[in-house]
């Protein structure tokens, strides 16, 4: 027979009664009685007896609540904050130190409600974050409007162990995302193919795939660069660890690899890639049984019937698309949209969905922003045709009235992918060789909210996704 403690220990809502959210859980099962009262005092009219039940309830239930709020902090995500960046960097410092943090979805663009030490309001003061102090009756007030309205709190639970997949050696551009965890200083690890292969994935909760060719083509920087210094010594280091590694070709080692990626990605990791490590992992994948890759990257030549052997059930997101192979033309398939993009030029944007943050928090927490729509940004890969998205990808972002795409989600095995297209946020044709950006000049900037939306994101706590 089971006791009461087994029981306990083993019923899927004992999260609700753990320390850390005991509280928060009775505050909002008090909001919801309190509402439900309320409607019903105001359908049934004012009965003798039920309005002094309803004050006797507050008295009763409001004291020992109040004093558990009394010192938090709220980092408001709106337009007030100073350092939208920087928030994210206080809520994750937070969580490392074993400080309560909580995500408010859709409350003032996605706020952080912290539990209060000096160092917390310190670090804020010093990193000019924006915070306000919030007394017991205030955050009472605010949950109860997060009740009444398309919002949810999501207790985040830890620190996630953040690593970026990128080369040994200093590329001629620069990454958006170290740029962004640098900046909200949020430490993450380096880590490449031989780490991969070793099996070191799985040490992390989050990875990020750096602007990588996953196909062995060296991002088809062939036409314009294959003269220059660092296309030679790019091409150099691949063929070098695929000679290291036991491959004959580096496209076979960046298939492998990539393979890797993906068993990760079946067994609970969380991937998010940007510019052409959205779109070439899926035509490596797709090209598992065939060559696509021309014979200047690699000695021989394509097979001639590489279209028909594509197989689409390997990809994690696209499908029915088409590679290029021509090795002149600087892409790697029909999935990409930099022509319709590159030719609107820099006055365009993508419009964010709107996701029920109580039934889909998931998709809710990688939208939160300021802004419903963000300024468009070129790269290699900028963005996604909507026709070659396989049906069970949700769409996060599109560029209105086309069929373009900008921002995925997707579910695989136990873990998740995200796609955002471009390179930049902020720096709409970031060209080979140009600066990086400074995001002291772009504190407040949409695009890199979403950048580290992702960050934060594994961190949450684990609720199923429902659309």
């Amino acid at each position: 027979m089971i006791n009461q403690k087994q029981w306990f220990e083993g019923h899927p809502f004992r999260v609700a009664f753990s320390k850390a959210k005991v509280l928060p859980y009775i505050a909002s099962l008090f909001i919801r009685v309190n509402l439900w009262l309320k409607n019903f005092l105001s359908i049934k009219g004012r009965r003798r007896g039920l309005i002094p039940s309803f004050i006797f309830l507050n008295l009763l239930i409001l004291p020992p609540i109040i004093p558990a709020f009394s010192r938090q902090i709220l980092i408001p995500m709106d337009l007030v904050q100073t350092d939208h960046l920087k928030a994210y960097g206080i809520a994750y410092h937070a969580l490392a130190k074993g400080i309560r943090v909580e995500w408010l979805l859709n409350y003032r663009t996605g706020s952080f409600l912290i539990d209060a030490t000096s160092q917390i309001e310190n670090e804020c003061k010093l990193e000019n974050v924006y915070y306000e102090q919030v007394s017991s009756q205030q955050i009472i007030e605010i949950r109860q409007t997060i009740e009444a309205n398309n919002m949810e709190s999501i207790l985040l639970e830890k620190a996630p162990k953040v690593a970026v997949y990128v080369p040994p050696t200093h590329d001629p551009w620069d990454d958006a995302v170290q740029l962004a965890l640098e900046y909200a200083k949020i430490p993450y690890e380096k880590l490449w193919d031989k780490e991969v292969l070793a099996g070191k994935l799985f040490e992390y909760d989050w990875l990020h795939l750096h602007h990588e060719d996953f196909t062995g083509q060296y991002g088809k920087f062939y036409s314009g660069y294959q003269n220059t210094d660092w296309y030679r010594e790019d091409v150099t280091l691949n063929e070098k660890m695929a000679r290291e590694l036991g491959f004959k070709k580096v496209s076979k080692l960046k298939l492998a690899v990539i393979k890797e990626i993906k068993r990760y990605i079946n067994e609970g990791g969380m991937v998010f890639a940007m510019c052409s490590a959205t779109d070439t992992p899926d035509i490596a994948l797709a090209a598992d049984a065939t060559d696509i890759v021309p014979e200047v990257f690699d000695g021989d030549g394509i097979d001639p019937n590489y279209q028909s052997k594509l197989n689409f059930e390997n990809c994690l997101a696209f499908e029915n698309f088409h590679p290029i192979t021509d090795p002149l033309i600087y892409e790697h398939s029909d999935i990409d949209t930099y022509l319709e993009a590159s030719a609107r030029g820099p006055d365009t944007y993508f419009s964010l969905f709107d996701f029920s943050a109580k039934y889909d928090p998931v998709p809710c927490m990688l939208v939160q922003d300021h802004t419903g729509l963000v300024k468009e940004f070129l790269g290699q890969n900028c963005g996604f045709r909507r026709d070659k998205i396989k049906k069970n990808v949700l769409i996060l972002g599109e560029i209105a009235n086309t069929e373009e795409v900008k921002y995925i989600h997707g579910n695989y095995g136990r873990g998740t992918y995200t796609f955002l297209g471009g390179h930049d946020p902020e720096d709409f044709t970031h060209r080979i060789g140009d600066p990086p950006t400074n995001l002291e000049l772009h504190k407040n900037s949409p695009g890199y909210r979403l950048i580290l939306n992702n960050v934060l994101f594994p961190a949450a706590e684990k609720k199923p996704l429902k659309t």
